[in-house]
């Protein structure tokens, strides 16, 4: 069957209500909300609450700030807004309003995972209405004759802890992260947010920087040896397609900027 798979969609609705023409199933691989624009500074939550300095300033951060000087910047961006908090909850409310109707449109079924700019405890609210939307992390679904196995977020490094925060990134302890990849067992193609732990899948050349991955899915793969992994998360990745074994690791697109799926056959 021919299935669509995208990523990091990043508020692109208008491209999301097309994505899966032609195909049998649609994949979602996480982030569906648009935080912190880093093509259009004027777009984005941030950019929304904040103004699109503060994203020009969180962007150069990013990639050329030194240890804990965005943890910092953002401390004191938030730190005089009255009630920040709820001032996001109410931003990512909208968004989620206008991409779940988007999915729901859609007329084949649609299975979804949340990425790291997700914020998955509001998805029940959202998916009670679309009874063909299927939020899927941490399951093995049999989509056609193939055994599809889902993590999403992103895990942390060893010994971190998520923090609290204005907006709390959905980012796992790296042991829960690494018990639900193994937990999913043999299947035949392994979808995640994020991409295995092999340097070139994991750096951005854009922010210059290593993306978080975790060692656990590479590790999946060369017990599992899956057709398949398809992962997204790195929007401008040194490279975006390497063979593990019999296994081919795609990055699916940053689709926030790309607007088409990935055309999968399995």
């Amino acid at each position: 069957m021919l299935v669509h798979v995208v990523s990091d969609v990043h508020g692109n609705a208008a491209d999301l209500a097309r994505a899966a023409d032609g195909a049998e199933a649609l994949v979602v691989l996480g982030d569906l909300l648009d935080f912190v624009d880093y093509d259009d500074p004027a777009h984005g939550i941030l950019a929304e609450i904040l103004g699109p300095q503060a994203t020009v300033e969180f962007a150069r951060l990013r990639s050329e700030g030194g240890p804990g000087a965005l943890r910092e910047y953002t401390r004191r961006l938030w730190a005089d807004v009255e009630d920040p908090a709820t001032l996001v909850d109410a931003a990512v409310r909208r968004r989620y309003e206008e991409m779940f109707a988007v999915l729901g449109a859609i007329d084949v079924p649609v299975y979804l995972i949340p990425g790291n700019v997700d914020v998955p405890a509001m998805w029940p609210e959202f998916l009670a209405k679309y009874p063909h939307l299927r939020a899927v992390d941490g399951d093995v679904v049999d989509i056609g004759d193939t055994r599809v196995g889902f993590v999403g977020g992103v895990p942390l490094p060893p010994g971190f802890e998520p923090r609290a925060g204005v907006f709390r990134a959905n980012m796992r302890e790296a042991g829960e992260y690494a018990a639900a990849v193994e937990a999913l067992g043999a299947v035949d193609v392994l979808c995640s947010h994020a991409p295995p732990a092999i340097a070139e899948l994991a750096y951005d050349v854009v922010a210059r920087t290593h993306e978080l991955t975790s060692p656990t899915l590479v590790e999946h793969v060369r017990t599992y040896r899956p057709r398949l992994a398809l992962y997204g998360h790195v929007h401008a990745p040194l490279t975006g397609r390497v063979r593990i074994g019999p296994t081919e690791c795609l990055n699916v697109g940053h689709f926030r900027r790309r607007g088409t799926p990935a055309a999968v056959r399995w």
